[in-house]
């Protein structure tokens, strides 16, 4: 089952709560639903996860903490899901995400001709972030929904077919008797 496989990965609470450079947060890292495992949690935690990962902004990790601070999210989950969009993924994730903000927007597609300068950065920073934000915000919005009801639906679905086993395997036993 996914919940023993996560257990195992999972940092201790009580080291996370005692770490120094933590101890700024006080008594907001004691709510037990940011280590617990289950379903609300868990889904949560997908939910801010993922919709962080598809934003382009720096310190994508304290954003999705501080969302499952907030949420009550499942804390390392969250921040671990941040990690779809990383150094080889971004790329692609991000110009996916232009794209379609060019869509929505109905902005016109440039020809692009990139220079590592930063005058060509803040000369086509005008042009591109608004594009890149807005597809952004819709891909997050989208995704991260997606996978917080799919990631409920999941656990509602093993929950019933682990009591379904049981109850199965109750009946053999009293029917082998």
């Amino acid at each position: 089952m996914a919940k023993k496989f996560l257990k195992r990965w999972m940092p201790d609470p009580a080291k996370i709560r005692s770490n120094a450079s933590l101890q700024f947060l006080g008594t907001l890292l004691h709510d037990p639903n940011l280590f617990h495992l289950n379903r609300l949690s868990v889904s949560r935690a997908f939910l801010v996860g993922i919709f962080v990962c598809f934003l382009p902004i720096p310190g994508q990790m304290g954003v999705a903490a501080a969302g499952a601070l907030w949420l009550r999210a499942n804390l390392p989950i969250s921040v671990a899901l941040v990690w779809i969009s990383n150094p080889v993924t971004m790329p692609a994730m991000f110009y996916a995400c232009y794209r379609l903000g060019l869509v929505l927007l109905g902005a016109p597609d440039r020809p692009f001709h990139f220079e590592m300068s930063v005058e060509w950065i803040l000369a086509e920073l005008g042009y591109l972030l608004p594009p890149l934000l807005a597809g952004s915000l819709v891909c997050a919005l989208f995704f991260s929904c997606t996978a917080f009801l799919t990631i409920n639906q999941l656990w509602r679905w093993n929950v019933s077919r682990n009591w379904r086993k049981r109850i199965d395997e109750r009946l053999a036993r009293k029917t082998s008797k």
